[in-house]
C-alpha cells in the first residue's frame, strides 16, 4: 500500500529546493530533477506545490517522460483531497428548478 499525502502537505514543498508535485493524483518530490528539467527549473518551481496534471498533460510529455515520474514518486494523493477536487455531476442537480428571469 502506497503513502498517502494530503495537499496541504504538498503545499508546504514549493521551493527549489524542496520541489513536490502532484500529475494524475500521485505525489511526486521532483527536487532532485528540477536542474535537468529540459523545460528549464523554473518551470518545475512555478508547478511546486500543487497539482500540476493539468501542466504536466498541456505539454504533451512522452511515455518516456511518464516513466521517469517513477524516480520520484512517493506516495498517492489523499482520497479527501481526491473528493474535493471532483467535479460536481449535474445529475446532482436533478430535482433543482432553475428560473430565468428577464432583465
Amino acid at each position: 500500500m502506497s503513502k498517502e499525502i494530503y495537499l496541504a502537505t504538498v503545499k508546504q514543498h514549493n521551493k527549489a529546493q524542496d520541489l513536490w508535485i502532484v500529475i494524475d493524483n500521485k505525489v511526486y518530490d521532483v527536487t532532485q530533477f528540477r536542474l535537468e528539467h529540459p523545460g528549464g527549473e523554473d518551470t518545475l518551481v512555478d508547478a511546486a506545490g500543487r497539482d500540476a496534471t493539468k501542466d504536466f498533460n498541456d505539454v504533451g510529455h512522452s511515455s518516456e517522460a511518464r516513466e521517469m515520474l517513477k524516480k520520484y514518486y512517493i506516495g498517492d494523493l489523499a482520497a479527501a483531497d481526491i473528493q474535493k477536487k471532483s467535479p460536481i455531476s449535474f445529475k446532482s442537480f436533478s430535482s433543482t428548478k432553475i428560473r430565468f428571469y428577464k432583465s
